[in-house]
Formats: C-alpha cells, structure tokens, sequence
C-alpha cells in the first residue's frame, strides 16, 4: 500500500511581526511547574467487567481494607464480586493550586477488567513523590473505548480499560512555595538556543533596564529582580511573558515513515545536486481452480494451482539536476519538479542527506 505523504512548510516569513513569538511560548520559568500524583483506588458499578478476584488478589484486598473502614465486617467472608476492579489514579497539580481546587484524574485498571465504562471511583487518595496525600478523587469515569463480546467473538475499539473524570479530584494540600520572596527567576528555553536566548535578553532589558536580564548558556536567561521595582516578583513576570521575540529556528527535516509525514523547516538548505529514481514492482497472484469429477465416476474434488507472476518496471524520473536553493519554497518546488510518487519522496530526502546535500539535521521516526 501506497504510503500517504503529507508536505508542511513552516514557512516562519522574515518579517517581524509575523515572525515574532511571546516569551511566554518560548520558555519556562524556574519554579513554575507541576507535581506528579499517583493513587491506587476502586471502582464500582461496572456491569459484570470487573477484576477476576482470582487472577487479582489484590482487588479483594482493597474491597475489604475499604468495607472495613466503613464499619463493614466482612473477615473470613468469601465474596467474588463481578463489578468491582482496581485501578491506578494518576493527576498533575498544577502550580499554584490552592487547597479547594479541583483538577482532572486518569483511571487505568491494574487487574485483568475488561471495561470501566460505567464505573464510579470511590474516594482515593493521590499522593506525591514525597508521599504526602495532596488530593483526593471521586467521580464517575468517562472511558474512551467500547466493547462488546458475544459466546463466540469480541470486539474492542479505542482502550474501555482507562478512562479520565474531569475536575474529579479536589486539591487538599498546597505545596510550599514563597514565590512572592525570589530575588532571581530563570527563564529555561524549551528549544535552547545562543541566538534565542541572546533576543530573550536584550528584549528584557530593553524593557526593564540594563543588567536585569543575563544570558547563562543556550538554554537560561537569569533575570534579578533586586533591579526592577516591582511590588512583587509576579508582577515583574507580567510585565515580560507578553514580550514578543523573534527565535531562530534549527534547520531540520523530520520524517515519520509510519504515517508517511514529512515537515520542513524554514532554514533548510539543499546544495546543487542530480536525482534520478527508478523502480520495479513484482507481483505474484494465487487463483486456484477447483475441479470436480464427473457424475457418478465415484472421483475426487481436487484443487489444481495457478500462479501468474510478473514484474513491471516503473519508468524513472531520469537524471533530474535539484539547483542550489535559497528559501523553502524553491527547495519544494526543486523536489516536486521530479514528479515522483509520493512514496519515493523519503527516499530521496534520505539520499540527498547522505549525499551531504541537504544542509539540516535529518530526524527519522
């Protein structure tokens, strides 16, 4: 089968205000991150697709731990319960979270359950790296797949065992961080970069004074906020994430062969260079024939093989000269001039590069 080619031009125009980029976009700033939680917990309600208690003991012993709680006696009991399962509970606390906030969770099943749809997570948990409990979820499970089975076939689509509750955890904790007492923010750039990084700081202290903003290395602006006068570090922050900066952009091709993706960079280059592209296509067809014996011979139905084979060559584009180009729309329009099959044009691109023709850094997924 034909792989489908999909061609994106970045094409970032020389122009400053189209080329230009918030410094909001370009960076993250010390301090201001995330926070893992992960809980285990138990879902109920589930028609019949649960944990085979069986093959997850564990599931029995969440149940119980949690009926006990609740004043539920239920030592030496035996119960095999068909619409419960254990599952894993997994959230990010998002910085600056105060304690009543609510925020979404991800249920996936640890045992061997088939499905959660339809299932209600019971009161769980969500600790941090620290082990501290910094949230607790509870809701009803939205899952993303289907699935259904009769006594002789199943039939699964998307994934029925992980599913997410939207707002489904209520934030119990803060973590402790005085924002309010920096006297030095880094900026960390998510794609370093000396040229980048350079614009991020004249661009600051262009804005703010000279000596607030210093380039560390390629992928760190320190900013001292001992020489702004600001009521507070956060208002500081306001006043240069919506500062607008032109960053420069690494040449590089990427190709992802399973989908058949190909996405340019703007810089790209491609020096003078001949292409010529060929190929043959072999084909082998089965078409057996039944034969029957004639009535009343008391003969035998046999199966006689045919087999067609053959190779068909495609014409190639022939010896096709790709000149030396300046901007991306003539390196495509060089590449599309060879008229090849969508297929062949990853091929090329690999050739070109290992050729030392095309001047970027080549990414293959």
């Amino acid at each position: 089968m034909l792989i489908r080619l999909l061609v994106l031009f970045l094409c970032l125009t020389s122009s400053a205000s189209a080329g230009q980029i918030r410094i909001k976009d370009l960076v993250r700033f010390d301090g201001v991150r995330g926070n893992d939680l992960v809980g285990y917990g138990l879902v109920v309600g589930l028609n019949g697709t649960g944990d085979g208690l069986r093959n997850s003991p564990f599931t029995e012993d969440i149940m119980s731990n949690l009926l006990e709680r609740l004043g539920v006696n239920v030592t030496g009991e035996e119960y095999r319960p068909k619409n419960v399962a254990a599952v894993f509970v997994t959230a990010t606390l998002p910085p600056f979270a105060r304690a009543g906030a609510q925020i979404d969770v991800t249920v996936s099943a640890m045992g061997d359950a088939k499905s959660l749809l339809g299932g209600t997570l019971v009161m769980t948990p969500l600790n941090g790296a620290d082990g501290q409990i910094y949230a607790v979820a509870q809701g009803a499970i939205i899952a993303g797949g289907i699935a259904a089975e009769g006594q002789a076939a199943r039939v699964v689509q998307g994934v029925p065992t992980a599913g997410m509750i939207p707002e489904g955890a209520r934030v119990e904790r803060e973590v402790d961080f005085d924002f309010a007492s920096l006297n030095n923010v880094r900026l960390a750039l998510r794609t370093p970069d000396f040229t980048t990084a350079g614009r991020i700081e004249e661009r600051i202290n262009r804005e703010l004074g000279r000596g607030v903003a210093a380039m560390l290395d390629a992928g760190t602006v320190s900013l001292d906020l001992a020489r702004v006068r600001s009521p507070s570090p956060a208002h500081t922050l306001s006043r240069i994430e919506n500062l607008a900066v032109e960053p420069q952009m690494v040449a590089r091709v990427v190709v992802d062969q399973r989908s058949g993706t190909i996405v340019i960079g703007e810089e790209v280059r491609i020096s003078r260079v001949a292409v010529a592209q060929g190929g043959l296509t072999l084909r082998v067809e089965e078409q057996p024939a039944v034969v029957q014996p004639n009535p009343f011979s008391q003969g035998e139905t046999i199966v006689v093989p045919r087999t067609r084979a053959s190779i068909e060559e495609r014409e190639g584009t022939g010896l096709a000269e790709i000149p030396s180009e300046t901007t991306l729309s003539r390196v495509v329009a060089g590449l599309n001039a060879l008229g090849v099959a969508p297929n062949d044009m990853i091929d090329i691109l690999k050739s070109i590069h290992a050729a030392g023709a095309l001047h970027a850094e080549f990414i293959v997924k």
